[in-house]
């Protein structure tokens, strides 16, 4: 199950929709106004009003997969995991009442929070952790980049930023201009040598692509709270076996 049939969300239900290993059974949308982009056999509800214990009864999923905005785990993390069922959200605006609605679900089953779900982003995290223990002593920037119209700091940003040990307010540098979907740069200062690593968001094609490889690699796992992260970095290390 999806919610979120915004930008992201689209993109998001396309890769589930070709993918053969994964079936979407149902999407939620903020409202019910205009096309949905989604195939008639499956159905689209609109948020308002939704009573979400029905439709985990009547509709059920193993997972529910969440692009939409901080509120929505209220009405359906406690009702997820009293049924089994797995949350992978990746919203960026949480605050600590929502992440703690989905500490309390991990108990009964499994859930995973990032606020960037892209492979490539969490791939960078790694090594720029890596590259942290290597020389702490380094000189450590963040930059963030993306379309003009997004106001807040990037989630992702702040949460690279205190991963590796980093002050969000005086180490995060954010620019905005038209074009761009999202771009992400860590930035080592040495003497004598600079390493960057940058990751670019091409298409939020990449956040469906991100889920679908959370959805596989959760399936069957003990309940907890689980992070993108952590996903990656255990195929990092068994790459590296």
């Amino acid at each position: 199950g999806l919610f979120g049939l915004g930008k992201a969300g689209r993109e998001v239900a396309g890769q589930f929709l070709a993918d053969p290993e994964v079936a979407l059974c149902w999407v939620v949308r903020a409202n019910d106004g205009g096309e949905s982009g989604i195939p008639d056999t499956i159905p689209v509800f609109a948020a308002h009003g939704l009573n979400m214990q029905e439709l985990l009864d009547a509709h059920a999923v193993d997972f529910i997969v969440d692009f939409s905005d901080a509120d929505a785990c209220l009405t359906y993390a406690s009702l997820a995991a009293e049924r089994g069922i797995g949350v992978i959200s990746a919203v960026s605006a949480y605050q600590s009442h929502h992440l703690e609605r989905l500490q309390e679900a991990s108990e009964k089953s499994v859930v995973l929070y990032s606020p960037n779900i892209t492979l490539g982003i969490n791939f960078i995290i790694i090594a720029g952790e890596i590259l942290r223990k290597l020389a702490p002593h380094a000189g450590v920037e963040v930059v963030e980049e993306h379309f003009r119209d997004k106001k807040e700091v990037s989630g992702t940003a702040i949460r690279i930023a205190e991963l590796l040990g980093l002050d969000p307010e005086k180490q995060v540098n954010s620019v905005r201009v038209g074009g761009i979907v999202g771009r992400h740069e860590l930035i080592f200062g040495f003497p004598h040598q600079t390493i960057r690593l940058i990751h670019d968001s091409i298409s939020r094609a990449a956040f469906g692509q991100g889920a679908l490889y959370a959805i596989k690699r959760l399936h069957g796992r003990p309940n907890g709270f689980y992070t993108m992260e952590q996903l990656v970095s255990e195929g990092f290390s068994a790459a590296l076996e």
